[in-house]
């Protein structure tokens, strides 16, 4: 059964026309409305609480509400700790102007969603990520360029209790390190990936090999010096946080990459999502042929997450409004398709903790989440 949780609501925006990547922009505005990138702004960025991808728990209950940019507590991260917290990020005017807000919330036994706490801010937020250390901390990406830590523990009125600031453009995504757990990215419009700590101001390091905005940085989930960056350059860097430049340039896609992810029991297998609508699945050990492909979507996929529960197995979602899971080891690799969003879909992610448990979120102003295999829809 699901519940509604709902954000405040946001003034419309015209959808945008969805076409192929044509050019970059560097006004916000065009940025958002001109293609189908991923500039998806009144969306909700979904984070579970640690386990460091998404904590929701309530198996077969659904809940819906709103927000930025899925990350099932969306971002994924979570409190590692509990099953049934999400984090979400949200954003006014789908991030073109307007504020943002960060939501934490639970789902409940009787399967309702309650709001834990939620910290307004001045810029949109497009992504969370909770801390693989403590359970209460927070990490966000602002449309004003920076990142901001929060801390559960804490009233809204002492939050957020620190502020990164270096990025010149608006930061995207941000990744919490899930193997040395004091260590996060934050990827972002000004072409840049930042490594960051949490007990110091300034990043430790920036990469800036990339032409074009960063749409996702994601850790290896074993090693703990190396991560993977998604551009819209068309390419998907690897790098080694050891080494002075990228370690591996994949030109995966012939247009934008909107997102990348590590598989969790595989450390040299890797996904991309592109505007061109498909996914493809990388080997970095032998990656001049994609060992998968996967067509499905009908506009561009937002966001791939693997399974945290099966090796062969993840989930992605697109602006052709659908949520989809995929077993890229088999023919047949579409599994599942779910279209209970009614505009684009931008974030989704998988819970840690309960198998099969889905969290999704769109420019609906609605955050989803349901067991595989039933509706998410369902009273």
């Amino acid at each position: 059964m699901g519940k509604a949780f709902e954000k405040p609501v946001h003034d419309d925006v015209p959808t945008p026309e969805l076409e192929p990547h044509v050019e970059s922009a560097s006004d916000k505005e065009i940025e958002a409305t001109a293609h189908e990138s991923e500039h998806d702004s009144d969306n909700g960025d979904i984070d579970h609480a640690p386990t460091g991808s998404e904590d929701e728990e309530d198996t077969d209950d659904q809940s819906t509400g709103t927000a930025r940019d899925a990350d099932y507590v969306a971002s994924e991260d979570d409190d590692p700790f509990y099953e049934n917290r999400l984090a979400v990020a949200t954003a006014q005017n789908f991030g073109i102007l307007g504020n943002g807000r960060v939501h934490v919330v639970e789902l409940t036994p009787n399967g309702s969603i309650s709001e834990l706490a939620a910290f307004d801010t001045a810029d949109g937020v497009y992504d969370v990520c909770w801390s693989e250390a403590h359970d209460s901390l927070v990490i966000a990406a602002s449309g004003d360029g920076s990142v901001k830590l929060y801390d559960l523990s804490l009233p809204p009125t002492n939050n957020p209790i620190r502020s990164f600031k270096e990025h010149t453009r608006e930061v995207h995504a941000v990744d919490y390190n899930t193997v040395r757990k004091d260590s996060f990215l934050s990827a972002s419009w000004d072409d840049t990936v930042k490594l960051w700590t949490v007990d110091r101001n300034s990043s430790v390091r920036t990469f800036k090999e990339h032409a074009y905005c960063v749409y996702s940085a994601a850790w290896n989930p074993r090693h703990a010096d190396i991560f993977a960056s998604a551009s819209g350059d068309c390419t998907t860097r690897i790098w080694d946080v050891r080494e002075p430049g990228s370690t591996m340039i994949l030109p995966a896609h012939e247009f934008e990459i909107l997102a990348c992810d590590w598989n969790k029991y595989d450390d040299c297998i890797i996904a991309t999502a592109s505007v061109d609508k498909s996914i493809k699945v990388w080997d970095v050990r032998n990656y001049r042929v994609p060992i998968a492909v996967l067509n499905g979507h009908g506009y561009a996929v937002r966001k791939v997450r693997f399974s945290p529960h099966r090796a062969s197995a993840m989930v992605s979602c697109s602006y052709d409004m659908t949520v989809c899971m995929w077993d890229y080891m088999v023919e047949d690799a579409l599994i599942g398709r779910y279209d209970h969003h009614t505009e684009f879909a931008v974030g989704v992610d998988m819970s840690v903790l309960v198998e099969g448990l889905l969290a999704s979120t769109g420019w609906d102003e609605l955050v989803y989440v349901w067991q595989h295999g039933m509706d998410p829809r369902a009273p």
